[in-house]
């Protein structure tokens, strides 16, 4: 496909500028313009991505330097756009903003370097005028090779507000693209973890999307955003879309050697019988498990599995034949009466992890597999107990594999993203999932028989080789 599809990176000076309403906001309008648009979100955020697959009909994907590394941007870009006329790249944060301690990396205005895409700055102008065009050519001018190709003015008071805000901006070199007044019903309820993700609200989503949009189409510039679109560069060089088929064949890195680059050598298995059928790879999903990353399942069912969704508030049974489980992130500490009310799944579940069959859970399937959470009894699988705490744990993690498991081999190197605020106790079993740093050394999850558990939330398109060595394990277990 080409490398030269139009693309907008949608930024702001801090959060709570409204990202989320203007980006799904154009999202949706553009779609409703007959474009196909492409959804894209900055770092390891679950929840926005559900809103833009709304607005535009297709998986909404996020694009993280930290968890995936730079030079997958690109690809896992073009993977999502392959067959759009545009796309559309929420930022995370402020322009700024990047992983602690680690410059810009994984922040909005590196990803938009390294799709060399305009930016267009969402500023809340609630509580300023002349003031806004310093704000924006502070930003405009702090690193040369961002292009702040427009302003988005949100929150605006008035006429004579937004007049007081045109004529600031008038001097500023940055043209004004739109200028939104605050409206109640675009307004997404939040909660401990930021938005309430869509598949617990879908009518009022809907609602919210399509107020988005109408706002979004009433106060910008479609035209001029579209056509500022139309003039993002070339992705550099030798960019190609990220593909799963291939990619579920390289080889894992090793303890060694983190990072890109030759490891271990792989050994090219014969491929199966055309009648063997391909192992079913259960996964939750549902109210109660809603965080999780497209590339995942891609990668699954590259590698060879038939992949079956499951929602564990209604189900009472795991799918026909699995002979694996995924289950990820979420909130079952909302749900958790609902999940303990389901004996018989909880009891199938514990009934395949003690069979030995892969088990990969993350955070809230972490959660799920313990004792007891919040005091209601949960599968049992583990010997933990877990609680919801005032306190949230939040950032990136460098990790290493501590042993073997259904997912890495020991010393295999992979990157992650903790965000909850609940506790499991013990942090981490007999035979640990992974060694961290946050800054000081710790381990932390389960290994044990053909479960992996863990708080850490990873993206498995780093390594391809996890996808590949779970079904394998789905295969013979």
């Amino acid at each position: 496909m080409s490398s030269s599809v139009p693309r907008l990176v949608i930024a702001a000076p801090s959060s709570g500028s409204g990202k989320t309403t203007v980006a799904t906001g154009l999202m949706a309008a553009f779609t409703a313009r007959g474009l196909a648009v492409s959804p894209h979100k900055v770092g390891p955020d679950y929840i926005d991505p559900g809103y833009h697959a709304l607005a535009t009909g297709r998986v909404g994907r996020n694009l993280d330097a930290y968890l995936c590394g730079p030079e997958l941007v690109a690809p896992l870009f073009l993977h999502g756009a392959r067959g759009c006329d545009l796309a559309v790249v929420e930022g995370v944060m402020g322009l700024y903003d990047g992983a602690a301690g680690e410059g810009e990396l994984a922040s909005t205005a590196h990803v938009a370097k390294l799709l060399r895409a305009p930016v267009v700055l969402v500023v809340d102008a609630s509580s300023q005028s002349r003031s806004v065009a310093a704000l924006v050519h502070g930003f405009a001018s702090w690193d040369p090779q961002v292009r702040v190709g427009g302003v988005i003015l949100n929150k605006v008071g008035s006429d004579r507000h937004e007049e007081l805000l045109r004529e600031a901006l008038d001097s500023s070199g940055v043209p004004v693209l739109g200028a939104l007044r605050r409206v109640a019903q675009v307004d997404t309820p939040s909660r401990h973890l930021g938005l309430v993700p869509v598949a617990e609200r879908q009518a009022a989503a809907v609602e919210a999307v399509e107020a988005m949009a109408a706002q979004v189409a009433q106060g910008c510039d479609l035209a001029a955003l579209e056509g500022l679109a139309r003039t993002a560069g070339a992705l550099p060089g030798g960019s190609a879309p990220w593909t799963p088929a291939s990619l579920t064949h390289h080889p894992t890195r090793s303890a060694e050697r983190p990072g890109a680059g030759p490891d271990r050598p792989h050994t090219d298995r014969p491929e199966p019988p055309a009648e063997r059928r391909a192992p079913v790879v259960a996964v939750a999903g549902g109210p109660a498990f809603t965080f999780s990353y497209a590339e995942h399942t891609e990668l699954l069912a590259a590698a060879g599995a038939e992949v079956v969704t499951f929602d564990p508030l209604r189900d009472e049974r795991l799918p026909e034949g699995t002979a694996g489980l995924v289950i990820g992130g979420g909130f079952p500490e909302v749900y958790a009466a609902e999940l303990s009310a389901n004996e018989p799944l909880r009891k199938a579940v514990a009934d395949l992890a003690v069979s030995g069959a892969p088990v990969a859970a993350e955070c809230a399937g972490l959660l799920y597999l313990c004792r007891e959470l919040d005091g209601r009894p949960m599968c049992g699988v583990l010997d933990a107990t877990a609680r919801m705490t005032e306190r949230l744990t939040l950032g990136y993690r460098d990790a290493v594999a501590v042993g073997d498991s259904v997912l890495a081999p020991a010393g295999t190197r992979m990157r992650g993203h903790e965000f909850h605020r609940t506790v499991v106790e013990p942090g981490a079993g007999a035979a640990p999932a992974w060694g961290v740093r946050v800054p000081v050394r710790r381990v932390e999850g389960f290994v044990q028989q053909g479960v992996h558990a863990s708080y850490l939330h990873t993206h498995w398109a780093s390594e391809p080789g996890v996808a590949r060595r779970f079904v394998e394990r789905c295969r013979t277990s």
